[in-house]
């Protein structure tokens, strides 16, 4: 925690998560073998199939038919993979002969059969002997996919082979770290965060090969603190929900083997990822789990239909871990259980450690803190004393007649196309029935969706409804192409709602279970107010690069504002702002809201005071959690207090004012 100390800060009961430092490498040497099976692990197995395990001999009979010995490696000096493997010059030659090396390593530890061990060694040799270079558009995809198994596949020879020798090393050394590190050591969590889940997966692998702590390391610190979607609490959100849910389970499935897969690698070698921010990877695949198997979850945003009811091999080692942990995952054990068995991954889940399970299992549970928010799941409100509204109505016209009568205004559920910026008048409330209620910006829109600016007295209410930003409201194949757009100068470039008063006549503004979302300048800016009343509210995606630019638009922007209540809100994932700032503004108080995943600081205060900061969730923020920006005038009593902070990437609280 790093504090100005001319500033009166208060902090009391506030948990705080600093940073990778205490999930780091120690300095002592690397457990070896020690990728996805350590020495004991891999007797284990052997030993039980030697027993007569009826289950494990079954797997190894499997797998000695998917491990045939005259399999040849096809090794290209330049593997070109395109989208959806489009083109595909090598690249399923590559994966082929991962998978083999892998097959053969563990063949060759279990039955002792020189021959597997001697193949293996060949496909290892043929690849770091041939391949060069990648191109196209999935060159770090493929790395990151493949490259854990050839590492395995190398650790167990180097380890328990005597006919492995330093030739062999140095062999499988230049194709791990020439051919393979320099294409994904800077990461890619501008894509999908199954892409950055993989390349930590590979890169902890060939870490541990290379007894390389440095590398190590810093792959725990991305896991923890990438940015975009690169991290564990990007990819997986407080309530269980993962950063594709509303694309296609199978990239879900793939995003969570993968972290899993990094956080296996991690636990091998003693640092231990599957309890960072509370069981947080449990509550991902749980979640899924739970969806892919028919079951329901609450959604930001529509679950998607594809690729529910099929299953991905290869959660059964993860589950073995949890439960052995105390942890229940009935879905999870659901689809484990549907799910066709890939030998290979049935072979390698298991552990003496396992063995034993507690007595009572318990279940991993979400967030509680604004958990859910923003417009309700209602179909149908019965206002009889409301003016109704429907699709295609002239929404302006009704305000404009109703303006100042303290009547509600009720948009009925569909789809409303705003042409352009609605000004709101005083003594009104625009409420919709919640989800279903949904505007749509144009593209001719000006400056802001909804607005209210001059000379007004306020008394406003905007109520259950969703103010969509993007152009389209339906989230598309791929939901983060659309973020690239919104995060470039080629987006909506508006505000969700504007609110210009004047100060000491503007009053009393309330947002009741509002949805705000992808909207490239503020979600909600509120100027001259006195009165703020912000209940239940989603407020996601806003703040992004265009006019005026990167780190001047957010979530929320509150400025010369004062009585400012802020309540059981998400304030999340600016693409290039922070979730709320605070100008120039008093009497703040923010309460039980989570404010997380922004591109830069979770909460900024500039030159304000009385502002109390309770009972917060404030995570993986790529700035700080909480920013105090003076400018001018020194902020004083800031309060936190109950608060949990956690895995964000700079210090607790800090300020640009020190002396």
């Amino acid at each position: 925690m790093k504090l100005h100390l001319n500033i009166a800060i208060a902090v009391a009961a506030v948990i705080f998560v600093m940073t990778a430092a205490s999930c780091s490498k120690k300095e002592v040497g690397f457990v070896h073998p020690g990728i996805d099976m350590t020495l004991s692990d891999l007797e284990y197995v052997r030993d039980q199939i030697k027993a007569g395990d009826d289950t494990l001999n079954r797997y190894f009979n499997l797998l000695k038919e998917s491990t045939p010995s005259d399999f040849v490696p096809k090794p290209q000096s330049r593997v070109i993979r395109g989208p959806y493997n489009k083109p595909d010059i090598g690249g399923t030659a590559l994966f082929q002969s991962a998978r083999q090396s892998y097959n053969n390593a563990l063949m060759w530890f279990i039955t002792g059969e020189e021959a597997y061990a001697k193949k293996a060694i060949e496909i290892i040799d043929a690849w770091s002997g041939t391949l060069r270079s990648f191109d196209e558009n999935d060159t770090k995809l493929i790395i990151a996919l493949t490259g854990y198994d050839f590492c395995n596949a190398a650790e167990i020879l180097r380890y328990t082979y005597e006919g492995w020798t330093e030739k062999n090393t140095e062999s499988a050394s230049r194709l791990f770290k020439e051919v393979f590190y320099p294409c994904i050591r800077y990461y890619y969590p501008e894509a999908n965060g199954n892409w950055d889940g993989a390349m930590m997966h590979t890169l902890l692998s060939i870490a541990v090969f290379m007894d390389d702590k440095t590398m190590f390391d810093d792959a725990i610190h991305h896991f923890l603190t990438g940015p975009c979607n690169g991290s564990l609490l990007k990819y997986v959100h407080p309530s269980g929900q993962c950063q594709e849910m509303t694309r296609d389970m199978g990239h879900v499935q793939l995003g969570l083997i993968q972290f899993s897969g990094a956080a296996r690698v991690a636990y091998t070698q003693g640092v231990d990822l599957f309890e960072v921010a509370d069981k947080r990877l449990a509550l991902g695949l749980e979640y899924a789990a739970r969806w892919i198997t028919g079951g329901e979850v609450h959604c930001y945003g529509p679950a998607s239909e594809r690729g529910r009811l099929r299953y991905t091999s290869g959660f059964d080692w993860f589950l073995k871990l949890y439960n052995s942990k105390g942890v229940d995952m009935p879905a999870l054990r659901e689809l484990v259980a549907r799910a066709k068995g890939d030998p290979l991954l049935k072979l390698t889940s298991y552990s003496r450690e396992f063995l034993d399970t507690p007595y009572e299992l318990k279940p991993v549970l979400p967030s509680a803190v604004a958990y859910p928010a923003g417009a309700l799941e209602t179909e149908e409100v019965s206002s009889p004393d409301a003016v109704i509204l429907r699709p295609g109505d002239d929404i302006q016209a009704c305000l404009d007649a109703n303006a100042g009568s303290g009547k509600t205004i009720l948009l009925k559920a569909g789809e409303y196309k705003v042409a352009k910026s609605i000004n709101i008048p005083s003594g009104i409330t625009l409420k919709g029935e919640g989800l279903g209620t949904v505007l749509v910006c144009e593209p001719t829109i000006f400056n802001s969706a909804l607005t209210m600016e001059g000379d007004v007295e306020g008394n406003v209410t905007f109520e259950n409804f969703v103010l969509e930003g993007a152009w389209d409201h339906a989230p598309g194949f791929d939901p983060n192409t659309g973020r690239w757009w919104r995060t470039g100068r080629l987006s909506n470039d508006i505000n969700g709602i504007t609110v210009i008063g004047k100060a000491g006549s503007t009053k009393n503004f309330k947002f009741k279970n509002l949805t705000v979302i992808n909207f490239s300048r503020h979600g909600v800016y509120c100027s001259d107010v006195d009165g703020i009343v912000v209940e239940n509210c989603d407020f996601t995606e806003n703040g992004s690069m265009s006019i005026p630019g990167e780190r001047l638009t957010h979530n929320i922007m509150v400025q010369n504002c004062s009585g400012v209540r802020i309540s059981d809100s998400r304030l999340d994932t600016s693409t290039k702002g922070a979730g709320i700032f605070l100008k120039c503004s008093t009497d703040i108080g923010i309460t039980s809201c989570e404010i997380a995943r922004n591109a830069w600081h979770g909460v900024i205060v500039q030159d304000s005071g009385n502002v109390t900061v309770s009972g917060c969730l404030i995570e993986a923020n790529n700035g700080d959690p909480i920013h105090i920006d003076d400018l001018l005038v020194t902020s004083k009593n800031i309060s936190v207090k109950d608060c949990k902070i956690q895995h964000n990437n700079f210090y607790a609280l800090t300020t640009n004012a020190l002396p």
